[in-house]
């Protein structure tokens, strides 16, 4: 970029804000509900200041270079915070896009008498905040995979409780594909919860999981061999019609893991291995 050209976007600096602030809040999709007018004018100014700072014909389109590292810094911090806010792809983009309409027009203003001039500096400043979107995007991106990871992981922990249904006895209910990674979780919980509690039955549910195939199938069966390695007995309930049927006719051996068809006929099992016994009690009522 000239010398010229340069030095007027330092000089238009706040032209360039308020232009750029009037375009976000008249965009229809503002999302005012996640972020307030101050905090906006907030990131733009912090924004903008980095930006200007960094404008200069050597370093105007390498973004690799030390001098364009604040701009990226505070850009991505804002992409980042934006993503776990709940922004859309779009309502973030818009935010750099917005940018680079409030710098074009400031320049089609004041270097409208010389048009070379005008459409050179146009496609400079394309360029530079087309690249500036890339890297919004790349760091938006990384951000909701963050929380999409985390997400993932808290529901992960919420969907395999480990319940104490009885004094020695432990319930698991699954709900839900049991894949590797959700296997290790239930794994390490249910072990967890054997050594707290000193217990000596484990009962893995698997009523509310969809299907079983052979692969979910070995991931329940190394379930049931961690569980007696920690000296636990482990009884599988929850087997429906369909997926009997789907067991037998994928081959895969089960007969050396007791399974019950519900729950309740799990822990009626389990109390009879304890030599537990639960009564009715009847009363009679006082007139």
């Amino acid at each position: 970029m000239s010398l010229k050209t340069h030095q007027l976007l330092k000089n238009k600096k706040k032209n360039i804000l308020e232009l750029w602030m009037k375009n976000q809040l008249a965009d229809e999709g503002l999302r005012e509900d996640l972020i307030s007018n101050d905090e906006l004018r907030s990131q733009s100014e912090e924004l903008i200041n980095a930006l200007v700072s960094n404008l200069s014909g050597e370093n105007f389109t390498d973004l690799d270079s030390d001098e364009w590292s604040p701009v990226i810094e505070i850009l991505g911090g804002i992409a980042i915070t934006r993503a776990r806010q709940g922004f859309s792809p779009r309502e973030t983009g818009n935010f750099v896009f917005s940018l680079k309409e409030a710098i074009l027009e400031i320049l089609q203003q004041e270097v409208a008498d010389d048009a070379k001039l005008l459409f050179t500096e146009s496609q400079k400043i394309n360029r530079l905040m087309d690249n500036l979107s890339v890297v919004t995007f790349e760091t938006f991106i990384k951000g909701r995979e963050e929380v999409i990871l985390r997400q993932t992981d808290e529901i992960t922990e919420i969907s395999t409780p480990v319940i104490r249904v009885w004094e020695g006895i432990l319930a698991l209910p699954i709900i839900g594909t049991l894949d590797s990674a959700r296997t290790q979780v239930v794994m390490e919980n249910l072990l967890q919860e054997i050594v707290e509690t000193g217990s000596s039955i484990a009962i893995l549910d698997i009523s509310g999981v969809p299907a079983v195939d052979s692969l979910v199938a070995q991931h329940l069966i190394k379930t049931v061999s961690a569980t007696r390695l920690m000296g636990a007995e482990c009884i599988i309930s929850g087997i429906r019609p369909e997926i009997a049927q789907t067991v037998v006719h994928l081959g895969i051996d089960l007969s050396n893991i007791i399974t019950k068809a519900t729950l309740a006929s799990a822990l009626a099992y389990s109390f009879k291995i304890m030599r537990l016994e639960v009564r009715k009690i009847n009363t009679v009522s006082k007139n």
